[in-house]
């Protein structure tokens, strides 16, 4: 029999941890529309934000609930009464349940130590169930967990009816090798889903979360741009991307949404998206050596792996200071141009990107080529 094609679901954090990003503040209407735009690109979960933040918190996730009919929208909560009560006010039917899983956290956060962990899972979770809440448990550090003490947490969490346990890199401390084994492990000792939640301090939360699926994950928590605490987390337009692009598997995700939901998210957080940001970024699909342009004037596919029509995107060919004469030529097309001309104009395009320092547009090139007709 074939093997089929696993399909990972995309958990995206951006109103919760998002949100922590240094600076970031949400109105409730922001948590709304960037809920809604989360589900037209089809994401399969939100995680709306804190409710024991307070009835401010508590509304702006309810809306958040009724902005995205169609998606999971889910609370993240601590591991106690308080919160799940806090939760259901809400409206959500998910909630996350986090508790913190390395010796160094527990031993600033809990008294009771190692034991206080389990006793709160065997407790508070049952009586989320109870009142009508599907629940995921988070484990706070747990790439700083002891190997044993988390086989332990994911035996409590399977015995007290969860069905799912996010593993979070909170401080970023993993690589993409180390991860990848240490979910071969997770995924032989439990039958619970798997989640990777990874932040970015290294730079490789991305490439981290990638090698947590490959491991056994079945569900990747992301951010919009990569927002989140310190160095962010996992950019969600590019783990969307990358998923079927590496040969993993399939995602729900609607990629030609994904530009519209970047520039919803960035407007809220009152952020710019940088240029260079990988697949929403202006300069993604932008050309401008000479040697690359030559290339994708013949196949596209010679320098760009990703089809910008994928995205709802256009290939821009840029002039500049590294051009070729083939983005000269493209440049001109339809014009009655000697050839005999280009190669001096060529020079003098170059010698004036680098005077101004950026790209040059088409009537800059004309305005060359009328000053070297003189």
């Amino acid at each position: 029999m074939p093997q089929l094609t696993p399909r990972f679901c995309i958990n995206d954090t951006t109103l919760r941890d998002g949100e922590q990003t240094p600076g970031v503040a949400f109105t409730a209407s922001e948590k709304a529309s960037i809920a809604a735009a989360l589900q037209a690109a089809g994401v399969d979960e939100i995680e709306a934000g804190t409710p024991a933040m307070g009835e401010q918190e508590v509304a702006a996730i309810e809306a958040a609930v009724h902005a995205a009919p169609r998606s999971r929208v889910a609370a993240w909560c601590r591991m106690t009464e308080a919160d799940v009560a806090a939760a259901l006010r809400t409206g959500v039917r998910y909630a996350n349940l986090s508790v913190s899983v390395s010796d160094r956290q527990i031993a600033a956060k809990y008294p009771g130590g190692r034991q206080e962990v389990l006793d709160r899972i065997a407790r508070v979770v049952p009586l989320a169930l109870d009142k009508g809440l599907t629940i995921s448990v988070g484990g706070e550090d747990s790439s700083r967990a002891d190997e044993d003490f988390l086989q332990r947490v994911l035996d409590a969490i399977a015995a007290a009816g969860a069905y799912r346990f996010r593993f979070a890199d909170t401080l970023g401390v993993l690589d993409p090798f180390t991860t990848d084994a240490t979910f071969r492990r997770l995924r032989a000792r439990t039958d619970l889903d798997l989640e990777f939640h990874g932040h970015d301090d290294l730079g490789l939360a991305a490439a981290n979360t990638l090698a947590a699926l490959r491991g056994g994950a079945s569900h990747a928590s992301v951010c919009v741009l990569g927002l989140g605490e310190r160095a962010g987390n996992a950019a969600l337009e590019q783990v969307a991307a990358a998923i079927p692009r590496v040969g993993l598997g399939s995602v729900r995700t609607v990629m030609a949404e994904l530009p519209n939901l970047a520039e919803v998210v960035a407007a809220a957080a009152n952020r710019t998206i940088p240029h260079g940001q990988p697949i929403v970024g202006e300069t993604a699909f932008t050309h401008e050596s000479g040697i690359h342009v030559s290339g994708l004037l013949r196949d596209p596919g010679t320098y760009e792996a990703l089809d910008p029509a994928l995205f709802g995107r256009e290939r821009k060919i840029l002039l500049g200071k590294h051009s070729g004469s083939a983005s000269l030529r493209d440049a001109l097309r339809g014009m009655d141009i000697p050839q005999s001309l280009l190669p001096d104009l060529l020079t003098r395009l170059r010698a004036h990107a680098e005077r101004v320092k950026r790209s040059v547009t088409r009537d800059e090139v004309m305005s060359l080529l009328a000053v070297g007709a003189e």
